[in-house]
């Protein structure tokens, strides 16, 4: 997906927050801002906003001297997720269909995503919990889905935020006793999940984690490596969870599908849908 206009200024506000994410100085946050500003200006806007995201968080890394500003916020995260864990997961057990309650609430997980959302919203991330249950979701492509589920041997699933990846466990649950490789970043970006957030969350339990080798949202093949590209394009089944995947894998050559918040009018347009969303669509 190419850039528009309008995630020009998401990614400005993903530049102060992210600063802000370890610093109060306005002067710092003025220096990084301008400089993103002028790197923006800078890029090729038929690429995806991935890669511009790419190159401003590289740039607020370098001038903060920090390598993972979003540290602090991921490991909140974590620690709320994993202990709400046990009530969702008995939830899951006790529904009609415990898959395809599993693929709502790591749907619903998807809210803690703190490059669109300004910092820790506990209203929010309860509301989405709460809307697992009732959320309107294309029924039909559920059902797609779970038939893809259930025909396949091996099912790579392509992480998206720290936290999310606790959901995403549960779902990985229900999956067993398949072949599952769970994808996440291969350094810091934004709040994108790392091994340790996998690790955490208990997903090395069930499944063989991997990085794609990337540094930065989505998930970018030409820049992915090799290891990854092999699992990628070998899976019997592909799920790729968040908007920045959405964004960089719509056109793939292969099938993918994918789980996602809609958060953005950018989006929302492309898919047809309204923000507050919850989709789940294909590539083909």
């Amino acid at each position: 997906m190419k850039t528009f206009h309008d995630c020009i200024p998401c990614l400005m506000r993903q530049t102060i927050q992210a600063v802000r994410q370890i610093s109060d100085d306005e002067q710092l946050i003025e220096r990084v801002l301008r400089s993103a500003l002028f790197l923006a200006s800078k890029m090729d806007y038929s690429q995806t906003p991935a890669l511009i995201g790419r190159e401003i968080h590289k740039l607020i890394r370098e001038e903060t001297v920090n390598n993972d500003p979003y540290a602090e916020i991921k490991h909140k995260a974590n620690d709320i997720a994993l202990a709400i864990a046990p009530a969702i997961r008995e939830e899951i057990l006790a529904s009609d269909n415990p898959l395809q309650m599993a693929i709502r609430y790591s749907i619903a997980g998807n809210i803690l995503d703190f490059a669109l959302y300004n910092g820790w919203d506990d209203e929010r991330f309860r509301k989405s919990l709460h809307s697992s249950r009732t959320k309107n979701i294309d029924q039909q492509q559920l059902e797609i889905l779970q038939a893809e589920i259930e025909k396949a041997e091996n099912i790579l699933i392509l992480g998206d935020n720290a936290g999310e990846t606790v959901f995403d466990r549960l779902l990985i649950e229900q999956l067993m006793p398949k072949q599952i490789t769970y994808a996440v970043k291969g350094y810091p970006v934004i709040n994108d999940a790392l091994r340790q957030d996998a690790i955490f969350a208990g997903i090395d339990k069930f499944a063989t984690i991997i990085d794609t080798g990337l540094d930065c949202a989505g998930t970018i093949l030409s820049m992915c490596s090799r290891a990854f590209l092999d699992i990628f394009y070998n899976a019997d089944l592909v799920i790729a969870k968040g908007q920045a995947n959405y964004e960089t894998l719509f056109n793939c050559p292969r099938q993918v599908f994918f789980l996602t918040q809609i958060k953005c009018s950018v989006i929302a347009q492309d898919l047809d849908s309204n923000v507050g969303d919850w989709v789940i669509a294909s590539t083909q």
